[in-house]
This record gives structure tokens, C-alpha cells and sequence, in this order.
């Protein structure tokens, strides 16, 4: 019996630490969108929720969890947002995602088609291409 409620104290924390971490990464994400001008399907693709969801994420009213991929998701534009205003102006910082790239990962491509497209791998290598580009690489 003792184990149980230990098991479900474990498991309603694990639930409302979840609520909390996706409302901080939900609460990042909107500013991202909002700084990037991107379109509502497009910020919706990106850390693969539907429209809907997106919509009540946007105006804070939705308290929801996000799944490991969505987290991870997020935490990649997340750091691409950071190295992209570590090495460009503010400005060009926000409009990159929208821009065409020619760098090998884009091929003539704006980033946010190539990142839409491609899930989580692309996101994760548009985040390493910026890094390596400010690195020097």
C-alpha cells in the first residue's frame, strides 16, 4: 500500500513538472515565432502540433504537456535563435529562418521549409550549421 502512494505522489509530480516545463518551452517558443514573423502553420509544423494547439499555445491558454520530440524541438530553435543572434545583427538574426540560404543543409531553401520538412533532425542541423558558421568552421 506504501508503495503505491509513493508511486502516485511520483507520478502526479512527474504530471505537474511536466505542465511547468512545457508552459516555459511553450512561453520561449512564442516569442521565437513572434520574433521570426513566421505563419501560424509554419510555427505549428515546426515542433509538430496541429494548428489548433498552436493557436491556444500562442495566447497562453492551453496547459498541456509536450512530448519528448516536441521538447527537443523546441530546445533546438531554442539555441538556433541564441547562435543566430550571437552572430548576426538583430535584425538579420529574425529574418534568417526566412530567408533563402545557399549553404549545403538549405540548397536555395529558406531555413523554416528546410526545418518544416525535414522534423527534428533538420532543426538540430540548422542549429549545428549556425553553430559551426560562428565558429569558424
Amino acid at each position: 500500500m506504501a508503495e503505491t502512494l509513493a508511486f502516485d505522489t511520483a507520478s502526479s509530480m512527474d504530471a505537474r513538472d511536466s505542465r511547468e516545463v512545457a508552459a516555459v518551452a511553450a512561453k520561449a517558443y512564442a516569442r521565437i515565432v513572434a520574433a521570426w514573423r513566421l505563419k501560424n502553420a509554419t510555427a505549428a509544423d515546426l515542433i509538430s502540433v496541429s494548428p489548433r494547439t498552436w493557436s491556444r499555445i500562442k495566447t497562453q491558454a492551453w496547459d498541456g504537456v509536450l512530448k519528448q520530440d516536441q521538447l527537443l524541438r523546441v530546445s533546438g530553435l531554442v539555441g538556433l535563435y541564441k547562435a543566430l543572434h550571437l552572430y548576426f545583427s538583430h535584425d538579420l538574426a529574425d529574418r534568417w529562418v526566412s530567408l533563402p540560404n545557399k549553404g549545403p543543409l538549405f540548397q536555395g531553401r529558406p531555413p523554416e521549409q528546410v526545418m518544416v520538412e525535414g522534423g527534428l533532425p533538420a532543426i538540430l542541423a540548422a542549429r549545428d550549421y549556425v553553430d559551426a558558421v560562428r565558429g569558424g568552421l
